[in-house]
């Protein structure tokens, strides 16, 4: 499987590709749906997955939603649980804290996990906003230090990371 980061619209927001052959699919299509649909190029959206519904992560989403074909996973309709979608395998995570809506995606075939606005390298993602909630954000990274060290971390803003570095230089994590 390929991973490409497209980052998108006024806040930089990163949109991710994950392909794996002739199909893929697109986490938190932010904006900018011609460079998101470059990087797709001739390959079949199968699904598109939502991290949380602010909107830099879902200005893009209405170009995918014309597509009857294609999935949309977000949490008001996924389950803490495995889902298999073509030759793709995923858990989602509910990581309540920066929105209520947050989730995470652990692809553990690929050890990686797209986190969105949840954790950054180094840091977390505000909790101030309507909807954040500390004590909340503070439950979820409990249940992230569950997961494998060396699992990288794919975040909605910033540089791709792994827990291990979060583990050791994120003052939230410790």
């Amino acid at each position: 499987m390929e991973i490409n980061k497209i980052v998108t619209g006024a806040l930089d927001e990163n949109c991710y590709v994950i392909s794996d052959d002739k199909t893929c699919l697109v986490v938190d299509p932010g904006d900018d749906f011609e460079n998101i649909k470059e990087i797709i190029g001739d390959k079949k959206v199968l699904a598109v997955l939502i991290t949380h519904s602010h909107f830099d992560h879902i200005g893009a989403l209405r170009n995918f939603l014309k597509k009857k074909s294609v999935k949309i996973f977000k949490k008001s309709s996924l389950e803490e649980k495995l889902y298999e979608i073509g030759n793709f395998k995923f858990n989602c995570i509910y990581t309540p804290g920066h929105s209520k809506d947050s989730v995470t995606f652990y692809f553990k075939e690929i050890n990686s996990m797209f986190v969105g606005d949840f954790i950054f390298k180094e840091t977390v993602g505000r909790y101030d906003l309507p909807g954040g909630n500390k004590s909340e954000l503070e439950e979820s990274l409990k249940k992230i230090k569950d997961y494998p060290e060396d699992v990288k971390l794919y975040p909605g803003h910033g540089d791709e990371t792994t827990l291990k570095y979060e583990l050791e230089n994120n003052e939230y994590m410790k």
